[in-house]
């Protein structure tokens, strides 16, 4: 009988111990950096209503159209697993009451998205987006001060070489004039583009300004340009922006490529991009969405957002040489001779442990010098060997393992508080030596 060889699906990764303080470092840049900027966390379902996301992101985008993991429960009910995150906050925010509340509303996630691609760097089956959701501002001022919250998790993470690109895609008003011109355009090209964007000429011929393929970009670099077409409103909000970007000190170029991905965007739509990171070299979308609240059964309300791919941000991190916070490794490891000793380190273990101190002790029966080969392998900073002497002395010998220095503390009341300056000493200088 052969082996069961089960292995990861193809699109998505483990993500092991010794990697886990690099995604610790840029969660935690996003969350402290949205929090400086006044916003809450929310969470939402993993998976939603199907009808939520054809709705919202549109049914002529490649996302509904090609990438979307959709199941049927047994109540005959078709549930999505999130493809982005955006429409899932809007549902949470209209379904909560949420629009009843001070505004702006400002929300911002870490959560899994999934998509059914072909699986490349910087672009999985499953990822996970760091996304911050505006709600209820109208102002150019909030679209600039998101910008700049994006750019300064950028900033703080430590990647570099990236450049803002933006650009405006109206609002239905003019966006109706420009889809009318799009449309007269590429019916010339019928019978060179491609099927996906042949069905959508009549759908949404934005969609093809986005297309992938070498034939349908080429095609589209002679197509009209959205700003041509802006209304007086647009126009406008267009302009503000820039202004309030330029006092920013903000760098930018006005891309009219730029439409994004989705269905729901109107006026502001960005992009960051970083070259080093190779094809997926956007690491953050997004823009305004004012209709898509309403499109969703809310009150008419202005919103906007963004999202971060966290594996691409990552990727951007390393090229960029970005330091990330150090593992946590173990601050002591308590070495045991004898039964009663392994009671006595099971004891301190929790001790130092209430303290907030890592500390490990023997749980699987090794010897003495197995267990100092483990506290090596292990990265401990301190270890103890104790003993029956120990025990009857009330002295525990403290051995700093990079230097093999000992201090020995006294098993008695500050024995913790003792072990406290000990390690302070070490991480942190003299300032922190005993008496």
């Amino acid at each position: 009988m052969s082996e069961l060889n089960i292995k990861r699906p193809k699109g998505t990764q483990d993500i092991t111990p010794i990697e886990v303080n690099k995604w610790q470092t840029i969660e935690g840049v996003c969350k402290s950096t949205a929090e400086d900027y006044g916003f809450s966390e929310i969470r939402t379902p993993t998976f939603e209503d199907t009808k939520l996301f054809v709705r919202s992101v549109g049914d002529a985008t490649d996302v509904v159209q090609k990438e979307m993991y959709t199941v049927t429960s047994k109540g005959d009910s078709e549930f999505t697993l999130k493809p982005e995150g955006t429409a899932g906050v809007i549902r949470a925010v209209i379904e909560n009451g949420m629009l009843n509340e001070a505004f702006p509303q400002k929300l911002f996630y870490i959560t899994q998205c999934f998509r059914h691609e072909k699986p490349q760097a910087g672009r999985l089956r499953e990822f996970h987006q760091f996304g911050c959701e505006m709600i209820g501002t109208k102002s150019p001022i909030a679209d600039a001060d998101l910008i700049m919250l994006a750019a300064d998790v950028l900033e703080r993470i430590g990647i570099n070489n990236t450049r803002l690109n933006i650009n405006s895609i109206g609002c239905p008003t003019c966006r109706a004039e420009y889809t009318k011109a799009l449309r007269e355009y590429f019916s010339q090209h019928t019978d060179t583009l491609c099927d996906t964007c042949i069905s959508r000429l009549e759908k949404n011929p934005m969609r093809i300004l986005d297309c992938k393929s070498p034939v349908c970009s080429e095609i589209a670099k002679d197509a009209p340009v959205i700003l041509d077409y802006l209304c007086d409103e647009c126009k406008e909000h267009f302009d503000m922006l820039k202004c309030i970007l330029d006092a920013m000190e903000i760098e930018y170029s006005v891309n009219p490529r730029i439409v994004r991905g989705l269905d729901y965007y109107t006026k502001t739509v960005f992009e960051f991009i970083c070259d080093s990171i190779g094809a997926q070299a956007t690491v953050c979308g997004g823009g305004r969405y004012d209709g898509l609240i309403r499109e969703l059964g809310g009150a008419d309300t202005p919103a906007l957002g963004f999202a971060m791919g966290i594996e691409r941000l990552l990727l951007a991190a390393k090229r960029s040489r970005a330091e990330f916070i150090d593992r946590l490794s173990c601050d002591i490891y308590l070495a045991s001779i004898g039964k009663d000793a392994l009671l006595v380190t099971a004891q301190l273990a929790r001790g130092f442990r209430d303290m907030g101190f890592i500390a490990e002790y023997d749980i699987v029966g090794r010897s003495l010098n197995a267990q100092m080969k483990y506290a090596n392998k292990i990265k401990a900073k301190f270890s103890a060997v104790i003993g029956d002497d120990d025990i009857k002395k009330g002295v525990i010998k403290v051995k700093n393992m990079e230097t093999g220095e000992i201090d020995n503390l006294k098993l008695n009341e500050n024995f913790y508080d003792r072990f406290s300056d000990v390690l302070n000493s070490y991480l942190f200088g003299d300032e922190f030596a005993l008496d």
